[in-house]
């Protein structure tokens, strides 16, 4: 499973991220863009430009499939519960609903090791924490490079609160989530 979170300049970095994958990758991708609570669904089609992929906004008990861009909808958390997903309207998390720190605490606890985290251009710190708990269970977690970031804030704070996080450019991060794909499933 992979996990992404961005806010500020997040959008251009997840397109780029994406547009970088080939069309067999075969891992769920799960996104946070931080987004107002009513947003249209633009996003989607947008995100969906250059991304080989297909993209939309993640259901409640939707199953989870390999191969598809899942977005958090405007005013959800986005959940990982096991094989699916849930949406909740719980409290604001970092000012913010959806929340990454939701989506990756919760990816943390269903995926352990084979979850990859990656946080993106974005202001504040959410990702920060849920990073920390990727970490701790034994995922890997990315970080857009602060410098190549319009909003230097997210992946700073996730670089801080993680023991080895991977500081990378847009490029790197996608060759690394073709890597992750490819290689043999953790603690095997």
């Amino acid at each position: 499973m992979i996990v992404i979170g961005g806010s500020l300049g997040g959008c251009e970095a997840l397109r780029e991220v994406l547009s970088r994958l080939p069309a067999d990758f075969p891992l769920p991708i799960a996104a946070v863009l931080h987004r107002h609570r009513d947003a249209d669904s633009l996003l989607v089609a947008v995100v969906q430009r250059g991304c080989p992929l297909p993209v939309a906004d993640a259901e409640d008990k939707e199953p989870i499939l390999g191969g598809k861009v899942y977005l958090a909808p405007p005013d959800y958390h986005l959940l990982i519960g096991g094989d699916t997903f849930a949406l909740s309207t719980d409290e604001l998390v970092n000012f913010a609903r959806p929340s990454v720190d939701a989506l990756f605490e919760s990816a943390a606890e269903w995926g352990g090791p084979a979850v990859l985290a990656v946080v993106l251009s974005g202001s504040g710190t959410d990702g920060a924490c849920g990073a920390a708990r990727v970490e701790a269970a034994g995922g890997t977690v990315l970080v857009q490079d602060p410098a190549s970031a319009p909003g230097p804030w997210m992946p700073t704070a996730a670089a801080a609160a993680t023991r080895f996080p991977r500081v990378l450019g847009l490029p790197e991060i996608s060759a690394a989530l073709v890597a992750h794909a490819a290689g043999p499933a953790p603690g095997r």
